[in-house]
């Protein structure tokens, strides 16, 4: 297997830690923001919707969108429950991740992180993410709150997926993180696993 990644980006990561997590041997190719490789991954076709990540499988097929590519790797391991209602509110999770998570809380780090960005990075639009994200901050600790895990009894894809821009929110997207301490042990919980790596990792 080969990964098409962007080393900075959450919906890379969630993908490289889960596959840590595994033991899973692959190929990764960094594609960070602004630089010749993802010129040339572009140019290449390598990146079907544009944009990292990307799995290119052995076989020539490539699949692209981090959580199709979470919940293919996923397929038949202890990251995704038996059963069905309980992979249904799995998959719940990881669609609120990418359709409200993502949106803010990625966003307001990038526009922080990014030098391409920092013209968007207006205070009034800066506000508006801050509270909008502790709102959903909030979503999560009201559900973790007396459990480990977003689903059931165990770590699931649920958990790797929001972990990837939860856990840098304090520190790349300036939220104050103190309010919500089931969320901090959430992601104490998820660093302490064996074969854990960061994003930098």
């Amino acid at each position: 297997m080969k990964l098409y990644s962007m080393p900075s980006s959450g919906n890379s990561y969630k993908l490289r830690l889960l596959l840590a997590l595994l033991g899973r041997d692959y190929e990764r190719v960094d594609v960070e923001y602004q630089t010749e490789a993802l010129d040339q991954a572009h140019e290449s076709g390598a990146l079907p919707f544009g944009k990292a990540p990307a799995l290119h499988l052995g076989d020539g097929r490539v699949l692209a969108e981090s959580n199709a590519i979470l919940c293919w790797l996923g397929e038949g391991t202890d990251f995704v429950p038996q059963d069905a209602f309980a992979r249904a509110q799995m998959l719940s999770w990881m669609f609120w991740e990418q359709n409200q998570h993502e949106g803010v809380i990625a966003v307001r780090a990038a526009l922080l992180s990014y030098a391409h960005r920092k013209p968007e990075a207006t205070p009034q639009r800066l506000a508006d993410l801050l509270e909008r994200g502790t709102a959903l901050l909030q979503v999560m600790e009201d559900a973790l709150k007396g459990r480990n895990w977003l689903v059931g009894d165990a770590i699931s894809l649920a958990d790797i997926g929001l972990y990837a821009y939860t856990h840098t929110a304090e520190t790349r997207g300036g939220f104050d993180l103190s309010p919500f301490p089931a969320l901090r042990a959430w992601l104490d919980r998820i660093a302490a696993l064996e074969d854990y790596v960061g994003l930098d990792g």
